[in-house]
C-alpha cells in the first residue's frame, strides 16, 4: 500500500485574500516505511508573502520570485500523487489551497483517500494539545531541525507521528530517549547484582562441618 504524507507552506491563511501556495513537500510511504521517492517544490506565488507567514516559514518575496509557478510543476505533483492515500495534519487547510492552485492552474479537485492525523489526534486525543510540535513531544520524536516550518521537514515528522497514531511502530527508529535506555540499562545492571544464588545441599553439610571443627579448634 502506498500513501502519500504531504504538506504546504502558504503566503497566509486565507484564500479570500488570495493567499498562494510557496512551498509543496511530499514523501512516498510504501507499507508504512518511507521511500526515496519525494516531491519538492518552492513556488513563485505572484503575490507578496504576509508578515504573519514570513514569521512562520521565512520564505521572502525576492526568493520566491525566483521559482516556477504552480503550472509549471502541476502535472507531475498530479502523477506523484495518483491513486495514492495522502496523510495530511490540517487537511482542510493544505487541500484548501492546492484546489485553488488546481482551478486556477484549470484542473479537476483533488479525489484521493485523505487521512486527516489533525482529526486522528483528536479522536485519541480529546481535550489535549494535537498541534505537530505537540504530537511530536507526545512520542519523542526529534524536532529540533523545526526551528522553522518547511513542508519537507514537516513531511518527515508526520511521518513518524502517523506511524505512532495508528499504533505501528516504525522499523528504522528508534524513538526510546536516552535517559530511557541509561535508566533501562542501570535496571539491568542492578537486578544482575540483586540475584542471590543459593548453595546447595552439599554445600551447606560441608559449611557447617567446617564452622564446627573450626570453632573448636579455635574456642574450645
Amino acid at each position: 500500500m502506498k500513501e502519500v504524507v504531504l504538506d504546504t507552506e502558504t503566503t497566509g491563511i486565507s484564500l479570500k485574500e488570495g493567499h498562494r501556495i510557496v512551498e509543496i513537500g511530499c514523501i512516498e510511504l510504501e507499507n508504512l516505511i518511507p521511500t526515496k521517492n519525494r516531491f519538492h517544490c518552492y513556488l513563485n506565488p505572484e503575490r507578496k508573502v504576509s508578515e504573519k507567514a514570513l514569521e512562520v516559514h521565512g520564505y521572502t518575496d525576492e526568493f520566491l520570485a525566483k521559482q516556477k509557478k504552480f503550472s509549471d510543476i502541476g502535472e507531475h505533483f498530479l502523477e506523484f500523487i495518483k491513486d495514492k492515500t495522502l496523510i495530511i495534519h490540517n487537511a482542510d487547510f493544505d487541500l484548501g489551497h492546492l484546489n485553488n492552485e488546481l482551478a486556477i492552474f484549470g484542473k479537476k479537485k483533488i479525489d484521493n483517500e485523505i487521512i486527516d492525523t489533525l482529526i486522528l489526534a483528536r479522536d485519541k486525543f480529546p481535550g489535549s494539545p494535537v498541534s505537530l510540535d505537540a504530537l511530536c513531544k507526545r512520542y519523542r520524536i526529534d524536532n529540533s531541525k523545526r526551528t522553522q516550518h518547511t513542508a519537507l521537514i514537516d513531511c518527515d515528522l508526520l511521518a513518524k507521528v502517523y506511524i505512532n497514531l495508528i499504533d505501528q511502530k516504525e522499523p528504522t527508529l528508534n524513538f526510546q530517549s536516552e535517559e530511557e535506555k541509561i535508566n533501562q540499562k542501570n535496571t539491568v545492571n542492578s537486578d544482575y547484582f540483586k540475584k542471590v544464588i543459593q548453595p546447595t545441599v552439599e554445600e551447606l553439610k560441608k559449611h557447617k562441618e567446617y564452622l564446627k571443627n573450626n570453632l573448636k579448634k579455635n574456642f574450645f
